[in-house]
């Protein structure tokens, strides 16, 4: 057999090069090098998206099913809220009412913040419309905390609702607790009041009561954001309340509407308005000492205050308002 050849691998040895065959160009012509396009990404096949869906409801039913979701001490479930009640809420602010929103951002992005909003409309779905107001506009997607009246924890179903939607009792203690713990927690003042009140005085505002909130974020030195809801007055027009048969049913006021009770159900469809959510500039409350909560002609001066604000700005967006239904 003859010898194998051996190729030595020398590195100090120098290699031939193979010339390579260029083309000729003349020297008054840049040679320019084309780019190279990236190859497509390959597009998602249209049912990637409702499959994903469909995997995440499933998962958000087996965790329902089996217990493995959290609520916090208030009762609140933030996995029902986002995925199912704000979505149920979105088609009525949205498509019915076409809120449109100004001044979200002197809501604070981060920390704890009162809001107080006018209350109006005979039921309460402003309420309803500022939480999905302030998560659906604020950059970052924060949660309002309502402070609700009694009756509403005395109703079966709403009750169980409004505890996984984040709302809670109105009382100072609980909305301390939210503060402190940095939530945005919501205040209507006005209450039943200002739901109530007869057609003949919508956007004059009821009496705040005796300045509680202002104790609350004194005490937790949170700043106040005054809220101006427009558009809500007009959902129900309120020209009558049956007074006696509120006390037999024992709810505040039994309203009389042009279309309630005369349509029986279908008088409880609100008036498609045109709704305009207004939040002013915030009032801080940090600079004053801790005994300033115990001051009541503090609490009443910036009680005032907020109130005028939100009257304020009521009038200067019912004067811009073309409609009250565009």
């Amino acid at each position: 057999m003859a010898d194998a050849k051996v190729i030595p691998f020398d590195e100090d040895r120098p290699r031939r090069r193979i010339p390579r065959r260029v083309r000729a160009v003349p020297a008054a012509e840049p040679v320019v090098e084309e780019p190279v396009a990236p190859e497509p990404t390959p597009a998602a096949a249209p049912g990637d998206s409702w499959d994903r869906r469909v995997a995440g409801g499933l998962a958000f039913l087996r965790r329902r099913i089996t217990g493995d979701y959290e609520v916090d001490d208030f009762g609140y479930d933030k996995e029902l809220t986002d995925q199912v009640l704000m979505s149920l809420m979105r088609p009525l602010y949205d498509k019915y009412f076409r809120v449109e929103v100004k001044g979200i951002e002197n809501i604070p992005a981060e920390g704890g913040a009162l809001i107080v909003a006018n209350h109006s409309g005979t039921l309460p779905l402003d309420g309803l419309m500022l939480q999905v107001a302030v998560h659906d506009h604020h950059p970052a997607e924060r949660h309002l905390r309502l402070l609700a009246a009694d009756l509403v924890f005395m109703l079966p179903v709403v009750n169980e609702l409004a505890r996984k939607a984040g709302h809670t009792l109105a009382c100072a203690e609980d909305a301390q607790r939210l503060l402190e713990a940095g939530e945005l927690v919501g205040v209507m003042p006005e209450g039943f009041k200002g739901i109530g009140k007869p057609f003949g005085d919508r956007y004059k505002l009821q009496r705040f009561g005796r300045g509680g909130f202002v104790s609350t974020a004194l005490r937790a030195g949170t700043p106040i954001v005054p809220c101006s809801i427009v558009g809500a007055e007009e959902i129900y027009p309120m020209v009558g309340n049956a007074k006696t048969l509120a006390r037999l049913l024992g709810v505040p006021y039994f309203p009389i509407t042009p279309t309630f009770p005369w349509l029986g159900p279908l008088g409880a469809v609100p008036l498609p308005t045109k709704w305009t959510i207004q939040f002013g500039e915030p009032i801080p409350t940090d600079g004053y000492a801790a005994e300033a909560a115990e001051d009541p002609m503090l609490m009443f001066n910036l009680t005032d205050q907020v109130r005028e604000q939100i009257q304020h700005t009521l009038y200067k967006l019912l004067v811009q308002r073309r409609s009250v239904f565009f």
